[in-house]
């Protein structure tokens, strides 16, 4: 889609102004003016995008208008079913999700899109509740939601089994099916200065971080090779569909300051309080490696529900390992063995995820040696 900002206008510019007034972001517009993406609109459309954890630029992008339109959808608005081809997402199917997950149904992480596991919790609370079992939220199922008020509200049921799941995975990292995805390619290079590409370092770091997973027993697989760029949707289904234990985003940023540099993690959060714990454990376990490690600066870890985030069953993390633009950071980058150092850095990570605190070592000290010899010894 083209790509709305401050100065447009139009039809679209009209949608998106009627969205923003719908949920109470910009007060109406004058009938008769012109409908003008103006700096009132910017602030809304940037408010909007801080409370649904997207990036805040102010301009209204793919990501942007489909969490707006699904923002104008409520429970009862209209039927809710699983569409295999072209899965039906709205702000309706997580009031749904939530209440069968406050009702012990497990329909999965609550992230807006009706799959197969939204379908079959549905089902089960229909035949609990003497209904149709077909799958489908109409009329009689959201009266029957609504007439069933929990007495206590609150909790998270799937990220607490997203922590079991861990738990009870073991510490030792052999058997654990990883996938990695280096950012972009194909293409789509990314962030390119002076002829160094964010495609070919980050295909390179991810082939360096499966070299070292697969030598310590683990499955390691890659969602790109260097002539392919699939989308976020299609990343975060190639995982699900591989039955990965976690998805690893390698990515490198860019900004208009060359001053700006260091590196930054992210785990899948809404901006309103729900967020993955696990995720948000492994994002903090790498941040702190890598910037152990590097020296690099902190640039901590932040939600955010972008689709890889948002659409994989399994724990995704999203690391930027520094800035292109910024000639510090530049220099470390295409040197190869700093690029082993982060590698290092976050499998250890991943090894402190499962370790849950347990025979663990101060950050920075535990090395790829001293994580080989700790998988040998438990063997």
């Amino acid at each position: 889609m083209q790509l709305l900002r401050r100065g447009d206008v139009g039809s679209d510019v009209a949608e998106i102004r009627s969205t923003l007034t719908g949920l109470g972001m910009l007060p109406p517009a004058d009938p008769q003016a012109p409908p003008v993406f103006d700096q009132q609109v910017e602030h809304a459309v940037r408010a909007f995008q801080q409370q649904r954890g997207l990036i805040i630029d102010g301009i209204v992008g793919p990501a942007t208008y489909r969490a707006l339109r699904d923002a104008t959808f409520r429970l009862g608005d209209r039927p809710l079913a699983y569409l295999m081809s072209q899965p039906t997402t709205g702000d309706d199917v997580l009031m749904l999700q939530e209440r069968l997950l406050e009702l012990g149904y497990d329909a999965g992480r609550a992230n807006g899109v009706f799959g197969q596991q939204t379908e079959q919790a549905l089902r089960n609370f229909q035949r609990d509740y003497g209904l149709i079992v077909d799958g489908m939220c109409g009329p009689d199922t959201v009266r029957a939601l609504r007439q069933l008020q929990p007495k206590v509200r609150g909790g998270r049921p799937v990220l607490l089994r997203e922590q079991e799941r861990v738990r009870s995975a073991g510490s030792r990292l052999s058997g654990k099916r990883i996938v990695i995805d280096p950012g972009h390619g194909g293409q789509d290079r990314g962030v390119i200065v002076n002829g160094v590409s964010e495609a070919d370092l980050m295909l390179d770091l991810a082939r360096r971080l499966e070299g070292k997973m697969a030598a310590t027993g683990m499955e390691a697989l890659l969602t790109r090779g260097p002539d392919n760029c699939p989308d976020e949707a299609e990343r975060a289904r190639f995982a699900n569909e591989a039955g990965a234990d976690l998805i690893l985003s390698l990515h490198i940023d860019g900004n208009s300051s060359p001053n700006a540099q260091g590196v930054a993690t992210f785990h899948y959060g809404t901006g309103n309080g729900t967020s993955s714990t696990v995720g948000e454990a492994l994002a903090g376990f790498i941040q702190r490696e890598v910037t152990a490690r590097t020296t690099m600066s902190n640039c901590g870890s932040h939600p955010k529900s972008w689709d890889l985030l948002r659409l994989t069953r399994c724990t995704a993390v999203r690391v930027e390992v520094g800035y292109l633009t910024n000639a510090e950071d530049r220099a470390r980058l295409a040197t190869p063995g700093f690029r082993d150092i982060v590698a290092e850095g976050i499998l250890v990570a991943v090894k402190r995820l499962y370790l849950l605190g347990k025979d663990d070592q101060p950050t920075g000290t535990f090395t790829f040696n001293d994580l080989l010899r700790y998988e040998m010894s438990k063997s």
